[in-house]
C-alpha cells in the first residue's frame, strides 16, 4: 500500500511539475537543440488543409497563389508557390502573415485554426469578423525556410536550379524580414510580397514570430508571449510618422491584446525587448523589417509611389524549433495562444474596441528597464536622445 501511494503521488507530482500552465510559470532549463519537427504542419499538409477549409466554407473562404493572380514574382527562391487565404466581407482590411522565420511555426497553425471558425462558427463574435473585415491571411511567408526549418531562405539561381554560393562556396541566406529596405529585396519572395502588399493595400497588418526562451528578470516567470511594435514607441521614428497616429494606433491595438489574454492561467505576457541582464536591454526600431517597412510606406522601384502605409503589430510566442524539443514542449498552448491573441485583436478592429484602449496603458505592460533603441539606421539610440 505505501510503495502504491508513493507511485501515485510520483505521477502527480511530474504532471504538476511538466503540465503546460507548470511550465509557462518555470524558469526555462537548458536545452540542447535536437528537434523533432514531425508534428509541425508542412507545406504541402497547409495546402491540402487550406483546400479542406475552403471546400467546406460554401464559398466564404478563398484559397489562392500569387501565380493565379498573375505577378511577375509568384514563387520562392524554391520554386513553391505562395498561398494567400482571404475571408470576410468588410470595408476595413487586414493584412495576417506567419512563418516568415521558417523555424517559427505556431502561427500557421493558429491561421488554419482560425480560418475554421470563420468559416463554420456562426456566433456574433465571429459575424462581427466577417461582416466589418476583409482578412488577408498569408500562413506561410517563408515556404523554402519551413521546409528545410531554418530562419530564413536559400538563394537559388533560377535558371540551374542550383543555391547560390557567396565567396566561401556557403549557400546564401537571406532574412526575409530584413528584406524589405532599399538596396534589399535580395530573395524572390520578398518582390512578390511586397508586390501583392501594394495592391492590397491593407489597413492593417499583424507579423505572428517566435522568439527564444525567456524569462522575466525581476520575477524569474517564464516568458510565453511577447508583445512588439518594429518602431519602438517613444523612439527615434514612429512619433514623427503620420502625427504620431500610428504610435498611438498601434499602441492601442496591443493594449487590447493584451487586456484580452493577461487574465488565462497558461499566458504569460511582456513587451518586445532585446538583450539581456548582463548587456543591457533595448527595443527595436528596424526600417528593415516588413511591418516597419509597412508603416514607413516603402517605395520600392516606383510601385508605392503615394508612399500608401498603415500601422502594424507583431506577436513574439516563446520557443522556437531553434530552442530543440524544449521550444516545443507546450505546443497546443503556444498555438491557442497565437488563436487566442490573433482573435481577439480582429474582433477589437471590427467592433471598434481597439480605439476605446488607452494607448498610454503600454506602459502597464512589464518590460524591463531600457538603455535605448537598437537601430538599422542610426546605431545605437540612447533613451533621451
Amino acid at each position: 500500500m505505501k510503495k502504491t501511494f508513493l507511485s501515485l503521488l510520483s505521477i502527480m507530482l511530474l504532471f504538476i511539475m511538466f503540465s503546460p500552465e507548470s511550465f509557462a510559470r518555470q524558469n526555462h532549463p537548458p536545452t540542447n537543440g535536437e528537434t523533432n519537427i514531425s508534428s509541425i504542419i508542412t507545406y504541402d499538409e497547409m495546402i491540402k488543409e487550406l483546400e479542406s477549409i475552403e471546400k467546406r466554407s460554401k464559398d466564404e473562404l478563398e484559397v489562392f497563389t500569387l501565380a493565379d493572380l498573375g505577378y511577375e514574382y509568384d514563387k520562392s527562391e524554391q520554386g513553391r508557390d505562395l498561398y494567400v487565404a482571404k475571408v470576410g466581407n468588410g470595408p476595413k482590411t487586414v493584412w495576417v502573415q506567419s512563418r516568415i522565420h521558417g523555424d517559427e511555426p505556431y502561427g500557421t497553425e493558429a491561421t488554419l485554426q482560425l480560418l475554421k471558425r470563420y468559416t463554420s462558427n456562426q456566433s456574433a463574435q465571429y459575424q462581427d469578423v466577417m461582416d466589418e473585415l476583409t482578412l488577408y491571411f498569408i500562413p506561410m511567408y517563408n515556404p523554402d525556410g519551413s521546409e528545410m526549418n531554418i530562419r530564413q531562405t536559400v538563394l537559388y539561381d533560377q535558371e540551374t536550379g542550383e543555391p547560390l554560393l557567396n565567396s566561401n562556396g556557403n549557400e546564401i541566406r537571406v532574412d526575409l524580414n530584413r528584406d524589405w529596405a532599399e538596396g534589399a529585396f535580395q530573395a524572390v519572395e520578398s518582390k512578390a510580397w511586397y508586390s501583392y502588399w501594394t495592391d492590397v493595400q491593407p489597413d492593417y497588418a499583424l507579423d505572428i514570430h517566435h522568439q527564444g526562451l525567456k524569462t522575466d528578470p525581476e520575477t524569474e516567470e517564464a516568458i510565453t508571449m511577447s508583445l512588439g511594435i518594429s518602431l519602438a514607441p517613444g523612439g527615434p521614428t514612429l512619433p514623427n510618422l503620420e502625427g504620431g497616429l500610428y504610435e498611438d494606433l498601434t499602441r492601442q491595438m496591443q493594449v487590447h491584446v493584451y487586456d484580452a489574454l493577461k487574465d488565462y492561467g497558461y499566458i504569460n505576457i511582456d513587451r518586445y525587448t532585446v538583450g539581456n541582464v548582463n548587456s543591457g536591454f533595448s527595443e527595436i526600431d528596424i526600417h528593415g523589417g516588413v511591418v516597419s517597412a509597412m508603416m514607413l510606406g516603402l517605395n520600392y522601384e516606383g510601385q508605392n509611389e503615394e508612399e500608401y502605409s498603415h500601422p502594424a503589430i507583431f506577436f513574439e510566442t516563446s520557443g522556437n524549433t531553434r530552442e530543440g524539443n524544449l521550444g516545443q514542449r507546450a505546443r497546443g498552448h503556444n498555438i491557442q495562444q497565437n488563436v487566442r491573441g490573433i482573435q481577439s485583436l480582429l474582433h477589437g478592429l471590427a467592433t471598434g474596441e481597439v480605439y476605446d484602449a488607452d494607448a498610454e496603458r503600454w506602459d502597464e505592460i512589464p518590460r524591463p528597464d531600457i538603455d535605448g533603441y537598437t537601430t538599422d539606421h542610426s546605431g545605437f539610440v540612447p533613451v533621451g536622445f
